[in-house]
């Protein structure tokens, strides 16, 4: 199928790797992306498109139905990716109306749109997939033993953030069931990679350092995670959208469950390799620990818990890997590796956004 897509938040993080990722492999697809540059969206983390013929990037907001409609109308377009979302747990628990508004009220406003243009017109489109990219976090919380998430598990959202998507995971399949919308979703676990706002726990670790700023850990730093990198989540999308059954929900996840101090240390301790076997390195970040004969590690500093902070996500990727024969192709070290590399790499990129 020749696709012609609508990527929502496609500025964002996931989005900007899926967008770079999708016309790497599909170079004669059209690529639209929509999105309202908040705080979390960056026009530089799609400069290496600005001169690809098959790509538009239009600024506005996922809300905004008549727009919506007019660029799946306008450009013909029969695939929707939405990843546009607020996604940061601690801002959704001191400002959750951002969250209802973009997450709930915008989802739906996507979904009015593509039903109109796809479905209540005189000739429908018939090969038309709206796919919802969701979290982990809609699940809840796991005990140490409990078994990872699994497509089936009951919703228990704990944070605003979580609930909002989960509002907009269950709006997803209302549309489907109720109107014959072609949908599908996919939950993922925790992200991680190029082009990640430094707000959050990798990239704020690493552009900590390099600035020789405290590494905050919340509470005792045992909560667990399960990591994905993100070129590896962009492959499983696209697994869904060529191969995924209509109406299914799909888990895409890293198998690879860290403790988040676990994770700081690691990360300290690749730093400081990379200071010892690089010096240029230590000439470019010369506030960093490493670069004045100390370690990383030193920065480490636990801080007061958040409220309703979830023990443990995982994902059980059971129904991917079977149906698509999907895995993820990073380790956590290879991936951590090139993280590191790439932030290392790009200075002007983090350094607009802190």
């Amino acid at each position: 199928m020749h696709r012609r897509l609508l990527v929502t938040g496609g500025a964002g993080f996931i989005g900007c790797n899926f967008v770079q990722y999708w016309l790497r492999q599909h170079p004669n697809d059209r690529v639209v992306v929509l999105d309202a540059l908040t705080y979390a969206g960056n026009l530089a983390s799609l400069d290496p498109l600005k001169a690809n013929p098959h790509f538009r990037f239009v600024h506005g907001d996922i809300c905004d139905q008549t727009l919506a409609e007019s660029l799946l109308r306008e450009e013909q377009l029969n695939t929707v990716v939405h990843f546009a979302a607020e996604s940061h747990v601690d801002r959704s628990i001191t400002g959750p109306e951002a969250f209802i508004e973009t997450n709930v009220v915008g989802t739906h406003s996507l979904l009015k749109a593509a039903k109109s243009v796809w479905l209540d017109v005189e000739h429908p489109v018939a090969d038309h997939r709206f796919h919802h990219v969701s979290t982990d976090e809609v699940y809840g919380s796991l005990k140490a033993t409990d078994p990872a998430f699994k497509e089936t598990t009951a919703y228990a959202p704990n944070s605003p953030y979580a609930a909002s998507k989960a509002a907009s995971d269950h709006m997803v399949r209302a549309y489907h069931h109720t109107y014959g919308l072609n949908v599908t979703t996919s939950n993922c676990s925790n992200n991680y990679g190029p082009y990640h706002y430094p707000e959050k726990l990798i990239p704020l670790m690493i552009t900590n350092i390099l600035r020789d700023v405290p590494l905050p850990v919340y509470g005792d730093g045992k909560n667990i995670r399960d990591w994905l990198y993100v070129e590896d989540h962009c492959r499983g999308i696209e697994l869904v959208l060529q191969q995924g059954q209509i109406g299914e929900t799909y888990n895409i996840g890293g198998n690879n469950e860290w403790q988040n101090i676990d994770i700081v240390n690691l990360i300290c301790q690749l730093m400081d390799e990379a200071f010892e076997n690089d010096h240029q390195i230590m000439s470019r970040f010369p506030q960093a620990p490493c670069a004045q004969g100390r370690s990383s590690s030193d920065l480490i500093t636990f801080v007061k818990d958040r409220p309703g902070h979830d023990w443990r996500y995982a994902i059980d990727a059971s129904k991917i890997a079977d149906q698509f024969s999907y895995y993820p192709q990073e380790s956590f070290e290879t991936g951590i590796r090139k993280t590191i590399q790439w932030y290392l790499e790009n200075e002007a990129w983090w350094k607009s956004l802190i």
